[in-house]
């Protein structure tokens, strides 16, 4: 007892420190506000049609669950032809499945790259792709957020394998990467890419087969991953690349194959949401409409500090964990699901309001959102204007 006394101690005095920085992470179920939180962009997940036919396939099924990895009994051929379907909508050699894009990124990166490679990743890289890169065994290096400048002066001084680790949209700043221009300094320096295209899928393109493949520049990226729990409205994700990568990953990789498979409602719902994205070119077209509309609403309002985005999230910045919660409580209280996002999520003066959009938001919803965030972020600097 004393032991587990003494680890319990611990525990809760780390998790005091978050209570004492109100940086403490609390599960909260779902609520009936107006959706500007989740990354539901083309509201798949909600969608009826699409719901009906997923139930319906589901019932035709002989058995629903994995039963083991897919190297034992989990493995389907639902499961290897939607990998096919997927691979030929990104026009990619091979997708190989995995049960969360944190899986897929971690396993992809840590699998890969050997002792004596060098990663250079950028600095906003989401965890699951620093999860990959702490389990490897490279040596790793930051470059500064999309500065084609610090990553080449780092990439001429590496000699042995390099990758570069990067995002098609970032999730906190929603700003997008100079990927044509990365993609040269790659080639001119013998790097191989591994893009993370989670926030793309389904948002970037004609019918929303990410930013590589808009840019015609898929052939040239060594591997890709596209999740499926953001514009896809389910969970888990692909690795796209080259049959030998395929194969490697199969073999030695251990988020892979030490892993139940994905059970087939899953398969059959991202089956089918695939399906309905190649038929949803004006659908992407009305959230970049939307996206446009907030942009250029909330510019209008001078005590509001957007940060630049093309895509379908959006940063407003209110210093301070206790500020940015009090304006989500503020936004929340008004029926909008907006949330904050705290230090030390991100670094301790950027804390901001994330706000994203929807195919399923309107015009008015967002005309309201951004007066209401004017109204707070004002008195936010007058409450902090008197204090001082």
């Amino acid at each position: 007892m004393s032991d587990l006394s003494k680890i319990d101690n611990r525990l809760l005095n780390d998790i005091q420190k978050r209570i004492d920085s109100n940086s403490l992470r609390t599960l909260k179920t779902g609520n009936s506000l107006i959706d500007f939180c989740s990354n539901d962009y083309l509201g798949f997940a909600q969608d009826e049609e699409l719901k009906e036919q997923i139930i319906s396939e589901i019932k035709k099924l002989r058995r629903i669950g994995s039963t083991g990895s897919r190297l034992l009994t989990g493995n389907h051929s639902l499961t290897e032809k939607l990998e096919k379907n997927i691979a030929l909508f990104h026009d990619a050699e091979s997708a190989l499945f995995f049960n969360s894009g944190y899986e897929a990124n971690s396993g992809l990166i840590s699998t890969i790259t050997k002792r004596n490679n060098t990663i250079l990743y950028d600095e906003l890289s989401h965890a699951s792709l620093r999860e990959g890169i702490r389990l490897s065994n490279a040596e790793s290096f930051s470059f500064k957020h999309n500065d084609l400048s610090d990553l080449e002066n780092k990439l001429q001084k590496i000699s042995e394998e390099k990758f570069i680790i990067i995002e098609s949209a970032y999730s906190m700043d929603g700003d997008i990467c100079p990927l044509k221009e990365i993609v040269e300094l790659a080639e001119k320096y013998s790097a191989n890419i591994i893009l993370d295209e989670a926030h793309a899928t389904g948002v970037i393109g004609k019918n929303g087969e990410g930013l590589a493949h808009k840019l015609n520049l898929h052939k040239r990226i060594f591997a890709r991953v596209h999740t499926f729990g953001k514009a896809i409205g389910n969970n888990g994700a692909v690795i796209l690349g080259s049959e030998i990568l395929k194969n490697y990953l199969i073999n030695f990789c251990r988020p892979f194959i030490y892993t139940t498979a994905p059970n087939l409602m899953q398969v059959i719902a991202v089956d089918l949401a695939y399906k309905k994205l190649e038929n949803s070119e004006q659908h992407i077209s009305r959230l970049h409409v939307l996206c446009d509309y907030f942009k250029n609403t909330i510019s209008k309002y001078k005590h509001v500090r957007l940060l630049p985005s093309d895509s379908a999230i959006f940063s407003i910045i209110i210093p301070g964990n206790e500020e940015v919660k009090l304006a989500a409580t503020y936004c929340q209280n008004a029926g909008y699901d907006v949330r904050p996002i705290l230090s030390p999520t991100v670094a301790s003066g950027s804390e901001r309001l994330r706000v994203c959009m929807h195919t399923f938001n309107s015009e008015n919803e967002i005309k309201r959102l951004c007066k209401l965030i004017e109204s707070i972020t004002e008195f936010i600097e007058r409450d902090k204007a008197n204090v001082l």
